[in-house]
């Protein structure tokens, strides 16, 4: 199988050239998606073997994931792999995704963190349960953990399903139009780096969790 990891970033010079280098030790192509950063992220990036993408502007983790499924595609990768800049999400894992591709055949493979949601301070648990329930309840599947960014997508799902969110509530989308669309989504356990990491985050866990149970139902009614 031919896997993309896929890494968005803004402003991560501190952590993305790690990240990189540890990701690239199980993947053979890492892009990394700029996202009009003001820093040394980019050249970071570059410098660890990534090849990188880049946003003028700031426009949001949905439209730096957008952009990288765009390049997937068009390069005719079987699926993606998705990290978080901040080095939350461990590359050592890269290998349970790709397997559990190979043998379930699902069209979105989400590492979950519902074994470690105690270890997380009450307000980002309780986003993290609440945006769950309501991602479930308008996509008609099971799903413990919605708001995890690592991720497997495969290039059915890349290219058939129809996105337009662009900030963090893209992620919860994904898995409304996907269930809707009787794709395979599988759950599986990962570990992380650290668990909050409130202070590399852009993630607002009451607005932003907001922002998503609209999107779900809007998704889920609307189209």
């Amino acid at each position: 199988m031919k896997i993309l990891g896929v890494i968005p970033a803004f402003n991560a010079e501190q952590t993305v050239g790690g990240l990189v280098r540890k990701s690239l030790a199980h993947l053979s192509d890492v892009i990394v998606v700029d996202d009009g950063s003001s820093d040394k992220t980019g050249y970071e990036a570059a410098n660890a073997g990534a090849i990188v993408l880049r946003h003028e502007v700031n426009r949001g983790k949905g439209a730096a994931l957008k952009t990288a499924f765009e390049y997937a595609t068009s390069h005719e990768y079987d699926a993606a792999i998705t990290l978080d800049a901040d080095g939350q999400h461990l590359p050592e894992d890269i290998p349970k995704l790709s397997r559990a591709f190979s043998e379930t055949g699902g069209d979105l493979i989400i590492g979950s963190r519902r074994h470690l949601f105690a270890q997380m301070i009450p307000r980002r648990r309780m986003a993290n349960k609440f945006s769950s329930w309501a991602i479930s309840v308008g996509s008609g599947a099971k799903v413990d953990d919605s708001q995890s960014g690592y991720r497997l997508y495969s290039a059915r799902l890349m290219k058939a399903l129809p996105i337009r969110s662009s900030g963090f509530d893209m992620e919860s989308e994904v898995i409304v139009r996907a269930a809707r669309s009787k794709m395979k989504i599988v759950m599986i356990p990962i570990e992380l780096g650290f668990v909050d990491g409130l202070q590399t985050s852009y993630y607002r866990p009451i607005r932003d969790t907001f922002k998503i149970l609209g999107t779900a139902l809007r998704t889920r009614f609307l189209g």
